[in-house]
């Protein structure tokens, strides 16, 4: 239920902080007073455009914030999850609006969201109604629902819905790999090529980096030939002879001065060292790659895989990705059909599924809807339509839809030998308010929309209809929060709880104000609906109110 709203700077109210409570709970006031500031504000949080010439007068933004607690926590969470935003940490949903000059803004729980969230939030927790307002019993989708939750088929309609997705989801996948453009015969062919290319190569990352050494060696092996050789040459032909000399010289040096010895010790090793170098560049010279044809061997090799880099990418790594990219590309093409022929044989699979459950939810919707039918025309009895008739009629769709194989059409017939008509094209709001009452007492205890706001639809509506709208006013109060705004005083005298709107003035100034009347205060308000404070009326409004507790 809604259990706090706030409305700050919206026409005549500046600030306003109001705890309607639950059953039914009614508003009244004389013409002017401002009654229409809360189905106002209740407009905005419904997700209604929000017209700047509401903010009150020298104020530069308005305000209006909703607190609900929750009895369908399930369905606005997954509402909100599915709109990526946070769900509700216990059962308390809060919904702001604010608007200015500059523009618009809408929060849920603190976050910002879109105009058309807080619309669908709008439609699973306020049922407002009034003339040219937010209606949800002439939606045939609603219509549909309702009989739904008349007949409890909320899980079956839900599991039907989950089918038809699924259906339609296979059906697109089909439909789009049919349908995409078909790869040309130059496409298949360059994708061949590609293939060839690069799989031909046999490509190896580790080979292209060794590959540039080698050819870096190879091609710069004449100098590293001479110099070598000039090396090993000097070692053969004259450092190692005149080592021979040097060590001949050291010997007799030891000889004649033990204590040379540790300027001699390093000799054996520099000149094993000297040995073992000349022998190492006569091996290097004998394997340095030198032949022409391995030259050119490797300049072709690096020239192709120039070509392929210049192609598909600027390293080796991004030339064997693109061939791995062709040929799953190839192979998807060349398997198209299969894929196509399995897509159709799910698609036709889920068809079968949708129609069965459909045809299951048709036969158990006809079953219920007349019994449906018969309740809402107990209530319209009621209500004064004592020769009217109500049906619902259920017309088959051309392909299975996502509420069903039909389409539900509530249609009314106010007086004897008129054909009924769809609700929808009911002309009179006086009718149209008592219908739309007649069909909520019939779906009071499955109906999962928490508020229902009543916006004057008791407008031309007296005597004892008068009495009857507001017992059923009072009865749908014991399964839902209902608001009432009314210029009856049967209906206010039935409420709950009674609020009233008086305006006040100062010498700048002019506001709105909601008080909650009780005893004395309450007779007096039903007196002056009833035409004045005279006795007469004050005994008339204390036996409403008599009646009313009886």
């Amino acid at each position: 239920m809604l259990t706090t709203l706030k409305i700050k700077n919206l026409a005549l109210v500046d600030d306003l902080t109001w705890e309607p409570g639950s059953g039914l709970v009614c508003v009244t006031g004389e013409t002017g007073a401002g009654k229409s500031m809360i189905v106002g504000a209740l407009k905005l949080i419904l997700g209604e455009r929000a017209n700047h010439d509401l903010i009150r007068r020298g104020e530069t933004h308005c305000t209006v914030e909703a607190v609900f607690q929750l009895s369908n926590q399930d369905q606005v969470n997954q509402l909100l999850e599915d709109a990526g935003l946070d769900t509700c940490d216990g059962d308390s949903l809060v919904l702001k609006r604010s608007f200015s000059k500059n523009g618009n803004k809408q929060f849920i729980n603190c976050c910002a969201s879109t105009l058309s969230v807080l619309k669908s939030l709008g439609d699973l927790l306020i049922d407002l109604h009034g003339p040219h307002d937010h209606q949800s019993l002439l939606s045939r989708e609603r219509q549909l629902a309702m009989l739904d939750e008349y007949s409890q088929l909320g899980q079956a309609a839900q599991t039907y819905r989950q089918t038809w997705r699924e259906w339609q989801q296979a059906l697109s996948n089909y439909q789009n790999l049919r349908d995409a453009d078909r790869a040309s015969e130059q496409e298949l062919d360059l994708l061949r090529f590609q293939v060839d290319e690069i799989n031909t190569a046999q490509l190896d990352v580790q080979e292209a980096l060794d590959l540039d050494a080698r050819y870096k060696l190879a091609n710069n092996s004449s100098r590293l030939l001479e110099a070598a050789q000039v090396a090993g040459s000097q070692l053969k032909q004259t450092i190692l002879p005149a080592l021979s000399e040097v060590r001949r010289a050291l010997r007799d040096l030891e000889q004649l001065d033990s204590s040379a010895l540790e300027l001699t010790s390093g000799y054996d090793s520099a000149h094993i060292e000297l040995e073992e170098l000349q022998q190492a560049l006569l091996g290097y010279v004998e394997n340095l790659d030198n032949d022409p044809e391995s030259l050119r061997a490797m300049e072709q090799r690096i020239d192709l895989l120039e070509t392929l880099r210049r192609k598909y990418g600027h390293n080796i790594e991004d030339v064997i990705a693109h061939g791995q990219k062709a040929a799953a590309k190839l192979a998807s093409i060349d398997h198209r059909g299969d894929e196509l022929q399995s897509l159709q044989t799910l698609a036709a699979k889920l068809e079968k599924k949708v129609s069965k459950q459909g045809q299951s939810l048709s036969k158990k919707r006809r079953n219920s809807a007349p019994l449906l039918a018969r309740e809402i025309s107990r209530h319209l009895k009621d209500l004064g339509f004592k020769q009217s008739q109500f049906e619902i009629q259920l017309e088959p769709v051309h392909s299975p839809e996502l509420r069903g194989l039909e389409q539900a059409d509530f249609v009314f017939a106010p007086n004897p030998g008129e054909p009924p008509k769809p609700l929808r094209v009911i002309a009179s709001s006086g009718e149209m308010s008592r219908v739309m009452l007649a069909v909520k007492s019939a779906l009071a205890e499955q109906d999962q929309i928490p508020l229902m706001v009543f916006d004057e639809i008791d407008a031309n509506v007296g005597g004892e209809i008068a009495h009857a709208v507001g017992a059923k006013m009072a009865s749908l109060g014991a399964a839902h929060q209902v608001i009432a705004i009314t210029h009856l005083p049967p209906v206010a005298a039935s409420a709950h709880c009674h609020y009233l709107v008086r305006k006040e003035f100062s010498k700048n100034s002019t506001r709105s104000t909601l008080n909650q009347v009780t005893a004395d205060d309450r007779v007096a308000e039903l007196a002056r609906m009833l035409g004045g404070g005279s006795d007469s009326a004050l005994a008339h409004a204390q036996t409403l109110l008599a009646d009313k507790k009886n």
